[in-house]
């Protein structure tokens, strides 16, 4: 494979527009092009998150989800493109039923925090139900592949698996709500 970035500043976004990888040319407030920054901060999210000392079982996974995270925004620059299947979303499923098996059921809400990791992990499930919100934006103009939509929607669970899990080690404990 050739250089894919061989030339860094190109300067044909300075009017505004950006390039899809189809060769098409978009506004950069396009739907499309807010959603792959989206999915852009949650990887980079998730690339912090990474960057802890976390368990080797969270730390593999989340690196696999960054690849596919890639994928989707693959899909947004090639419109038409397909790269997220069935197999993805049931990897994203098993990891939660596996995760989630050895911690207690909850009683209450789970607010953000309990220490850096876990707060780490809750802002990536947050910026991941943004992502999944720009990708449904996108999809009521222009239909996307549903497993993509499918994917960004089990990925916030699995966070916010991790993020209790986080937040419990080492005796940790989950910041609960509390009725007012």
């Amino acid at each position: 494979m050739g250089n894919r970035l061989s030339k860094i500043v190109t300067r044909t976004g300075d009017a505004g527009s950006t390039g899809l990888a189809s060769g098409e040319r978009v506004a950069k407030t396009h739907a499309r092009v807010r959603c792959m920054g989206e999915l852009d901060e949650l990887n980079s999210q998730i690339g912090v998150l990474i960057a802890q000392a976390l368990p080797a079982r969270f730390a593999e996974a989340l690196g696999v989800i960054q690849h596919r995270l890639f994928d989707i925004g693959g899909e947004l620059a090639l419109p038409g493109h397909i790269a997220i299947g069935d197999t993805h979303v049931a990897q994203l499923e098993a990891w939660v039923e596996d995760f989630n098996a050895d911690l207690p059921p909850l009683k209450e809400f789970v607010l953000p925090g309990g220490n850096l990791p876990a707060a780490q992990a809750h802002l990536a499930r947050a910026v991941a139900r943004r992502g999944e919100r720009a990708l449904w934006t996108v999809h009521e103009e222009t239909p996307l592949n549903p497993a993509a939509l499918r994917y960004l929607n089990r990925l916030s669970d699995l966070l916010f698996i991790i993020a209790r899990h986080l937040a419990r080690a080492d005796g940790g404990k989950e910041v609960t709500w509390r009725h007012a």
